[in-house]
């Protein structure tokens, strides 16, 4: 369970590397790909040893989903019985989302065809949600929920509250400054994408125009046209390079 835990830790950081990498070149004009993980499985599908990478990523996935799941069952280290609840629902939901991507990485690398952009599901599922009763309220909700995970996510790392499952004591001094420097701006960076994403849902359905909804691609390409122009797109994609790199160095480092 523990390789299976640190597999799926790499395989995520694998994943925002390349989306990262992505968004950078998106920042320079050199690239129409998805910033994303429909655009990261093709590009990884075309570099050298592809396969392998794409089947690395399957493995990961199912096996983060799988350690989550066991956290589920067994439970955590929590304090109290309302900390050990909480913990076991949010374990619950991590684990739901990372049978949803080894599913859609199985498939493409199996020749079954990419898995759909992040920008049409949302505006798939926005659109379905917002032809029933009540679903632009529930749509305003959502994006509520991805804002309050996006300021969670970023204040947790801002304040490295990552240091309480990391055995950074193995690590010299030098070396433990990088992971610390990497878990923290890129979980910053890793929090603005969801902030951003949650404010688009809400426009989208204040505004009751599904179109507007915006996964991590369209996100992104936002942030280029802010006032900062594309230099922010770069920061913000440095951010989420550096928050790969971090969960590579959990692979080795995170308590499991």
């Amino acid at each position: 369970m523990r390789f299976l835990a640190r597999t799926g830790f790499f395989a995520r950081g694998l994943m925002y590397v390349v989306i990262g990498w992505i968004a950078v070149e998106i920042a320079f004009g050199k690239t129409s790909q998805q910033a994303d993980r429909s655009g990261a499985l093709q590009t990884l599908g075309r570099a050298p040893a592809g396969e392998i990478a794409l089947w690395v990523l399957v493995v990961g996935f199912f096996g983060m989903a799988a350690w989550r799941l066991s956290q589920v069952l067994f439970g955590t280290s929590a304090p109290d019985r309302r900390k050990a609840i909480w913990s076991r629902l949010v374990n619950l939901g991590k684990a739901a989302v990372y049978v949803v991507l080894g599913y859609g990485v199985a498939g493409y690398a199996i020749g079954a065809g990419s898995p759909p952009s992040t920008d049409q599901q949302s505006v798939d599922l926005t659109a379905t949600v917002m032809g029933h009763p009540g679903g632009r309220a529930l749509i305003i909700v959502i994006g509520l929920v991805l804002i309050g995970v996006g300021l969670y996510l970023g204040y947790q790392a801002w304040r490295e509250r990552f240091r309480d499952v990391m055995q950074l004591h193995e690590l010299p001094p030098a070396g433990r400054r990088v992971v610390e420097w990497l878990g923290r701006v890129g979980g910053v960076a890793r929090g603005l994408v969801f902030l951003v994403a949650g404010i688009f849902l809400i426009v989208a359905a204040t505004e009751a125009n599904p179109g507007q909804a915006k996964g991590i691609d369209s996100s992104l390409r936002e942030l280029a046209a802010a006032p900062l122009g594309p230099w922010l797109l770069v920061l913000v994609a440095i951010g989420l390079i550096m928050f790969g790199l971090f969960s590579c160095c959990e692979t080795r480092w995170r308590r499991v």
